[in-house]
């Protein structure tokens, strides 16, 4: 079973200097360079749930061609058995040319997750983790820079992967620290 998602669009863009102080104590703002260029990458990420380890592939646009190279690079990562893809029912996931793609590689399987239940998808929790290893505070200079930072924070994260069990673990037991014994 592998969980799949896109993330993004992540857009390249490289921030100003920090702000500084003006000399009667006020903070100087710097302006917000941004713009939804064409340079726009989406980060496609599937999470095999039993060991914890992920696959990432950036695109440079979010549409049925990429989903299904995604999907090639999950089934040479997976080479043996059935791969059920858990994802939502994005347009591209369903699309008449990856249902025909589909038909080709007959070990590829798809369950959609309810609209509005995005929560039920593990892939979430993991862009979460992601997002906080490869893209948080940074700036991005072009698509290549995003690429690389994808792959570094995939590789990173998977060298200490775990198992992810979907819910809240329960309280850890207690053990009573004192003993009374009343005599009467």
């Amino acid at each position: 079973m592998i969980c799949a998602d896109e993330l993004g669009p992540v857009i390249p863009r490289t921030f100003p200097p920090a702000p500084a102080w003006s000399p009667d104590g006020h903070r100087i703002k710097a302006e917000l360079d941004y713009s939804r260029g064409p340079e726009k990458t989406w980060v496609y990420g599937g999470l095999r749930p039993t060991d914890g380890q992920a696959l990432t592939m950036t695109a440079s646009s979010r549409n049925s061609v990429f989903y299904q190279q995604f999907l090639q690079q999950v089934e040479d990562a997976n080479p043996n058995g059935e791969i059920w893809i858990v994802t939502d029912n994005l347009s591209s996931h369903n699309s008449l040319s990856t249902r025909t793609w589909l038909e080709d590689h007959p070990r590829i399987h798809h369950a959609f997750i309810p609209v509005g239940a995005c929560w039920l998808n593990l892939q979430e929790g993991w862009w979460r983790i992601f997002r906080k290893a490869a893209l948080a505070g940074r700036s991005f200079a072009n698509p290549d820079d995003i690429a690389y930072a994808t792959a570094l924070a995939t590789s990173q994260l998977n060298s200490r992967a775990s198992p992810w069990i979907w819910g809240r673990p329960g309280p850890p037991t207690r053990r009573l620290r004192r003993r009374y014994m009343y005599l009467v």
